[in-house]
């Protein structure tokens, strides 16, 4: 009975297999899917493909046009993801619904050139490669459609990445890649779901075990849609580079927790030193005003840049505070409890801050994730 149910080995000659699963990730690309979609099927002639759009519930129905086509080309399918957000999820997403032996990931902006597709199925499908990646920075490739401002913070992001993980190749920032599935599924328990950096989670993650060749594309501009990016993807990287040099001991929602609690203490120490110092109030008084303030200044933050994907609109955000300052009421006490101690023993406000501020990072993480920004 069992030998009845296990899988063959993966035969893209079969009928109906795929050899390529192209996985695009989409928000608000209405405009853009269909174009992307013909253009893929005037490349990969020859070539048994599929398609799969992942799409964050765009509020201009692009999942809408895609299952348009789906009904017309049972090649192409819509993974269309409810209360969840990011790049690096979508992709992962969409490579693990594949059942190809090849997966591939471009932008439904069309600024990828698409027309590198049979290119890097060849350098796969002969071994030569594990991971094909579209550079931007190596001979015959270019990314002059940068304005200066985004040109200057794409080569810094690239250097710091590669010195930091010791990372070899040109455009570890690309997002037009092709990968093994089955590699890839190695490495994906290893990788973050957030932020937008998929390929450098993947290179970083395999740490040099990863047969990889890039080839040159000329990056596009954008012709249609909205970008994935925003004033926050440079909080993005680096927390996804402290993840990548902590082993993934912490993750990179905890970083970015983390370093949102960090501007949190000095929020704290500020409200502190004015109740304290300035309006005279008793030191545990003045304790817990600070926290109260950095409780509110973190819950904004978090809202906006540690739980992006999840984040709270409308009425949630006034629930999602209460409920914030609920969750964390034992880290208050806590906070108060040790600051009061400290500064029973040694008078110094700044030094019984600090620690009373540090007690609740942890189990203010932990809750906030299990009951202010819970998976919807």
């Amino acid at each position: 009975m069992n030998d009845a149910i296990k899988p063959g080995p993966e035969t893209p000659s079969q009928a109906g297999l795929p050899e390529l699963s192209v996985v695009v990730p989409t928000f608000n690309e209405r405009d853009n899917v269909t174009v992307l979609y013909r253009r893929l099927e005037a490349t990969l002639a020859g070539i048994a493909w599929e398609v799969v759009f992942v799409d964050d519930n765009s509020p201009d129905g692009t999942w809408e046009v895609v299952r348009g086509l789906a009904r017309k080309d049972p090649r192409v399918r819509c993974i269309r993801r409810i209360g969840r957000r990011g790049l690096s999820g979508a992709c992962i997403e969409g490579i693990l619904a594949s059942s190809a032996p090849y997966a591939a990931v471009i932008d439904a902006d069309l600024q990828h050139d698409e027309a590198q597709l049979p290119k890097m199925v060849a350098l796969l499908r002969s071994g030569e490669a594990e991971l094909v990646v579209g550079s931007r920075y190596i001979e015959g490739g270019s990314a002059d459609s940068f304005n200066k401002k985004r040109a200057g913070a794409s080569q810094l992001a690239t250097e710091v990445a590669k010195r930091a993980l010791k990372i070899e190749i040109a455009d570890p920032m690309s997002g037009f890649f092709m990968i093994r599935r089955d590699r890839f599924e190695q490495l994906a328990p290893q990788l973050s779901t957030q932020g937008f950096k998929i390929l450098l989670d993947i290179v970083a993650s395999a740490q040099g075990k990863l047969r990889t060749i890039e080839i040159p594309y000329t990056f596009g501009s954008r012709q249609h849609g909205e970008s994935k990016l925003d004033s926050m993807v440079a909080l993005d990287f680096l927390g996804l580079v402290l993840a990548k040099l902590t082993q993934d001991v912490v993750s990179l929602r905890f970083l970015l927790f983390a370093m949102v609690g960090g501007t949190g203490l000095v929020v704290h120490l500020v409200a502190l030193f004015i109740a304290h110092e300035i309006f005279n109030a008793p030191f545990a008084e003045a304790q817990a005003i600070g926290a109260l303030v950095a409780m509110t200044s973190n819950f904004i933050l978090n809202n906006f840049l540690t739980y992006r994907d999840q984040r709270l609109k409308g009425f949630a955000i006034l629930r999602g505070l209460l409920l914030f300052y609920l969750v964390c009421g034992v880290g208050l006490l806590a906070n108060v409890g040790v600051a009061f101690a400290v500064f029973d023993q040694e008078p110094i406000w700044w030094l019984a801050g600090l620690a009373g501020a540090l007690m609740g990072v942890v189990w203010n993480y932990a809750m906030s994730g299990l009951f202010v920004w819970r998976k919807r």
